[in-house]
């Protein structure tokens, strides 16, 4: 019988924790609510990442983010810390007002983020071919991403981690 004073976080670690016993190849997808959650919190170090170019909304770069082998943890809800180079203007800033659900990464589960490197309507910017990208809180230990195509970079926004790759999309308005 399952008890009533058993908080949301506690049943979804739960939920992803026999997910993850009962099925060896299957895999739980879950989001825990952004008050909390019983997984420890992804560090930079914890995740491996890829970046491809999705042409949507104009174009952005699509980050994925995926938990190493043996690591459980959930990434918060607010966007990547992430810049093109070290000139402030190349600083990626949030797309998004408020936080959204935190995304818990454990198999081949994944969290995504979308980066627009350009938000102005004219020709100015500087072209980067890497990207700084850190958890937010992690900045010390940021990875460099290879970006497919040279980027112009003006005035960049980067969304929130989301757990489906389509909520990603970082649309100026």
């Amino acid at each position: 019988m399952r008890s009533r004073f058993t908080t949301r976080s506690a049943r979804m670690a739960l939920a992803v924790l026999a997910a993850l016993a009962l099925g060896g190849a299957a895999t739980a997808t879950a989001t825990a609510d952004s008050s909390g959650s019983s997984t420890q919190a992804c560090a930079t170090s914890d995740l491996t990442f890829s970046v491809k170019t999705e042409t949507e909304a104009g174009g952005y770069y699509l980050i994925t983010a995926k938990a190493k082998p043996g690591i459980i943890c959930h990434l918060e809800g607010v966007s990547p810390s992430a810049s093109f180079g070290s000139h402030p203007n190349t600083g990626v800033s949030p797309a998004e007002q408020s936080a959204s659900d935190d995304v818990v990464l454990a198999g081949s589960d994944a969290a995504y983020a979308g980066i627009n490197p350009k938000t102005t309507a004219d020709d100015n910017g500087v072209q980067f071919d890497q990207l700084h990208l850190s958890v937010a809180g992690d900045e010390e230990n940021s990875v460099t991403l290879h970006l497919p195509d040279t980027a112009t970079v003006d005035q960049p926004i980067a969304t929130n981690w989301h757990a489906d790759p389509a909520d990603a999309v970082p649309f100026i308005g």
